[in-house]
């Protein structure tokens, strides 16, 4: 327990694994397996529970890195290497691949699926049951919606697939379907599927042109889409070979 702060609250139904840390005036509470060599910050709650909540269980994966006032709820699944910002909102009812990023003063809704190496900038909403696969890119301010004529009880979340981006203050419209590898440029409010391989942009958004047409700006001679064939900083190798 020599990582663990004087001032912080630990269940005594609470299961640690090897060198984990907890900073000052952080909660810990029951019915919460962290993985090994887990980083808590401080001025966390972990394991917070609500009516909402299908188990009281959460479990974070190993080498995880959640940082100060950070809330994570009940019934959530992080496998390895979750790496939170501050002041980040985790809501019931995740279940989530390996190596999320979340930025700072972010709020996932909960009742979500999100598969492996997903990235999530600062300041983003996502709503609940949104569904984002494998390697997306999320950037500041964007939102998912699912209610179509709000405030009802008609719930037709989104679906974001894998190697999609949303950039900056992207707004995606209940029950839309951002394809592999698609892009939707900064400020668009999304109204209609958008297919594979798509570049939209506007509001509404509308195709502008396949996005491995986009050449680099670093190199004319190179295109920049697909991404991950090029951009490989914190992704593994697999993702340059897909």
């Amino acid at each position: 327990m020599d990582n663990i702060h004087p001032s912080a609250i630990i269940s005594t139904n609470a299961k640690l694994h090897k060198n984990v840390t907890i900073g000052p005036f952080s909660i810990v509470n029951e019915n919460v397996e962290i993985g090994e060599d887990t980083y808590i910050g401080a001025f966390c709650e972990i394991g917070t529970r609500n009516k909402l909540c299908k188990t009281d269980r959460l479990v974070i994966g190993n080498e995880s890195i959640i940082r100060s006032h950070s809330v994570l709820y009940s019934g959530s699944t992080f496998a390895e290497k979750l790496e939170t910002g501050h002041h980040v909102t985790l809501r019931e009812n995740l279940l989530v691949g390996s190596n999320l990023r979340v930025g700072s003063y972010s709020d996932l809704q909960g009742d979500m699926q999100i598969g492996d190496y997903t990235r999530i900038q600062s300041n983003v909403h996502l709503c609940k049951f949104t569904k984002i696969g494998n390697f997306v890119f999320i950037y500041q301010f964007s939102v998912t919606t699912n209610d179509s004529t709000p405030p009802s009880e008609t719930i037709n979340p989104s679906f974001i697939d894998d190697f999609a981006v949303l950039s900056v203050g992207s707004t995606i419209l209940p029950g839309i379907t951002i394809g592999k590898h698609a892009l939707v440029g900064a400020n668009s409010t999304v109204t209609k599927n958008v297919e594979p391989y798509s570049l939209v942009l506007g509001s509404p958004a509308r195709k502008i042109k396949d996005v491995r047409l986009i050449k680099s700006r670093a190199n004319s001679n190179d295109m920049a889409y697909p991404w991950h064939k090029h951009f490989k900083r914190g992704l593994p190798d697999l993702a340059t070979e897909i």
